[in-house]
């Protein structure tokens, strides 16, 4: 990770939004991001996988399913950008947040979310 590449992704509101919102959660598949962003799916997965190229993200396979984290191995210089970010991004988040937590606790988004697609 350098810090061009990290800010050339920050640079793009979507996948801020992903980022800041996958940091607050912990964790997120792409149904929940959906949802949140309330964006296609072909448009999440695009702004996911660059991510992931990028290193900023990791994922785990539960099934059929993807769930993305921030990548561990991020080093701390990194992580303190984004938090920044974070900082002058609260009103965009929090709409965020509010439309995820529209899809109730987690068992029950994976059982509207996942289990549909």
């Amino acid at each position: 990770m350098d810090a061009i590449t990290l800010l050339k992704c920050l640079g793009d509101a979507t996948r801020l939004r992903i980022l800041l919102l996958t940091l607050e959660e912990s964790e997120l598949c792409v149904c929940e991001l959906v949802e949140a962003l309330d964006l296609s799916q072909p448009k999440i997965s695009r702004h996911l996988a660059l991510m992931k190229t990028a290193k900023l993200l990791s994922d785990r396979r539960q099934g059929q399913w993807i769930h993305y984290r921030i990548n561990e191995a991020l080093p701390k210089w990194a992580l303190s950008i984004i938090d920044s970010a974070a900082e002058g991004y609260q009103e965009e988040l929090t709409l965020d947040k509010a439309r995820l937590a529209n899809m109730g606790d987690r068992p029950e988004r994976v059982i509207n979310c996942c289990h549909n697609d």
